[in-house]
């Protein structure tokens, strides 16, 4: 048996709960049982840089109490050292005490614990050791408390690998099962804590996360707009306004790549409700801030006019073209230059247009659901985003294998009540087919396009409030004459309706 002595200064800090915050030259230690404390103590004293048995001591109203935790494996009060109990081995390896075990100061490496704190401790004490030689075991974490003859033990705990299990020759030992302690005048609110402790799972304690000395966090640019950004030009420190603010954090939402192809459709049962002008915009800020890889794509099959309302190129083909090139598209020696002689870049706001023919009737240029998927593994291996352009017929089988595809439903409408509630309509429909499409309809973004230059700043207002209940988000966009016909393009527009779409926009990221 290990007898000598050397102390080592901890308070110990004993929870209500059952738990204990255990201080250690400078360290900070949370535990939440019991067995696991032992557990980490016994381990402790069979590290080689202790090897010897450990003394617990805590201050009660009745004067100190003392137990000795021996690396053997057993521990007991030390006013009644002839009754041992065996410490109950982990089921579980924590790589907490391996940690501990492995810095400098065996009791003053383990990592904090979360919850916990020492504003509702109960008691306070102090953790002595001695020498034995090593023997081990696997490991645990967390409290315990003896109590003899009016005093009570307490223990902090943090575990580490196991090793081979042996017994001190000569020493009885209790059944592994065993999980008490003799007790005498225990503290009431002590002994409900340690019942309370002993039914709880052990948590995972890991390795504090070290801060890094790195500070990778940009710093912010000088203001560009107004009179502040005035005063910067002139030198002068000074913020940017909280509108920049949210406009660059905007501009930072929607300038973001994500991990594989995404696409958006714009939606609504309703011509004219402004489908195709919504598409381009979209397209247009997605690739203004976050570069080329967008795709605009007519999925219609009744006249589409987004290739009226978009650059043409140096072709005139579309999507009935494209058909017939999917498989080689596709395949291992295809290049993305090849697609130059289907889709139409658009040079000023830098993203292609993969027109219909809205010169043909649709008996013409049907479409098949698999033609759709066909396409839509060529736009998917090309570009990063694709927005599609819908048609009206929502029972259309292009339409729904459209749907199919969709990571983001978009619903485009104006003030007008016939379009605002067309829109309405779509998302309940979809809503009542549950799976995706309720999902597509509760996670959508509704953009309300003032379309008429007598809408008033209430009628988008009234708009957006009926749909605030449909949709994930809902925003408007202002009256702009460059939107309503001929060729669209998002620099032509007023400095404020690019605004608009760019708020749009983000919103529209937020749900990729």
């Amino acid at each position: 048996m290990h007898d000598d002595v050397e102390t080592h200064d901890i308070e110990a800090h004993w929870h209500a709960d059952g738990g204990v915050t255990l201080s250690h030259l400078g360290q900070t230690h949370t535990f939440g049982g019991r067995d696991s404390a032992l557990r980490f103590v016994r381990d402790v004293a069979r590290s080689s840089r202790v090897s010897r048995s450990l003394r617990l001591r805590t201050l009660t109203g009745n004067g100190p109490a003392s137990l000795v935790v021996s690396p053997d494996g057993y521990y007991y009060d030390e006013s009644r050292p002839g009754v041992r109990e065996t410490i109950p081995d982990a089921a579980k390896f924590n790589r907490m005490a391996a940690d501990a075990l492995d810095a400098p100061d065996p009791l003053g490496a383990a990592t904090p614990s979360p919850g916990l704190t020492a504003s509702s401790a109960l008691t306070a004490g102090t953790i002595e050791a001695t020498p034995p030689a090593p023997v081990a075991a696997p490991l645990g974490a967390t409290i315990r408390a003896a109590a003899d003859s009016g005093t009570s033990a307490v223990v902090a705990e943090a575990p580490r690998p196991a090793e081979p299990n042996g017994s001190m020759p000569g020493v009885r030992t209790a059944a592994p099962a065993a999980d008490t302690i003799t007790q005498t005048s225990p503290q009431p609110a002590a002994e409900r804590a340690l019942e309370r402790s002993s039914q709880r799972p052990e948590p995972y304690v890991g390795r504090r996360r070290r801060e890094s000395f790195v500070d990778d966090t940009p710093p912010e640019l000088a203001p560009t707009h107004g009179w502040r950004g005035a005063a910067a030009k002139l030198g002068i420190k000074i913020e940017p306004s909280v509108a920049e603010r949210a406009e660059r954090a905007d501009q930072e939402t929607v300038s973001q790549h994500w991990p594989g192809p995404r696409t958006i459709a714009v939606v609504n049962g309703k011509g004219g409700s402004g489908k195709t002008p919504t598409t381009i915009c979209l397209s247009a800020t997605f690739a203004k801030w976050g570069g080329i890889g967008v795709l605009a794509w007519d999925n219609n099959q009744t006249r589409g006019t987004l290739g009226w309302r978009t650059e043409r190129g140096q072709h005139d083909a579309t999507t009935l073209d494209l058909i017939g090139q999917t498989e080689r598209l596709i395949g291992p020696n295809a290049q993305m230059a090849d697609l130059a002689h289907f889709v139409h870049h658009q040079k000023r706001d830098r993203f292609d247009v993969l027109r219909s023919q809205p010169m043909v009737l649709a008996s013409e240029q049907r479409l098949t659901p698999a033609e759709v998927q066909a396409i839509h593994d060529v736009a998917s291996r090309y570009y990063r985003l694709i927005v599609i352009d819908s048609g009206n017929d929502e029972s259309d089988p292009i339409w729904q294998e459209m749907i199919r595809h969709t990571d983001q439903l978009v619903v485009a409408t104006t003030t007008r009540d016939d379009h605002a509630e067309a829109g309405a309509l779509l998302l309940e429909a979809l809503d009542a087919q549950g799976g995706q499409a309720a999902k597509l309809a509760a996670d959508s973004v509704v953009i309300i396009n003032q379309a008429d230059v007598k809408a008033t700043h209430d009628d988008l207002a009234r708009v957006r409030s009926g749909f605030a209940q449909l949709c994930r988000e809902a925003t408007t966009v202002r009256y702009d004459a460059g939107m309503v016909d001929g060729a669209l393009r998002l620099e032509g527009l007023k400095v404020t309706t690019q605004r608009d779409w760019l708020r749009a926009s983000a919103a529209v990221a937020r749900g990729l």
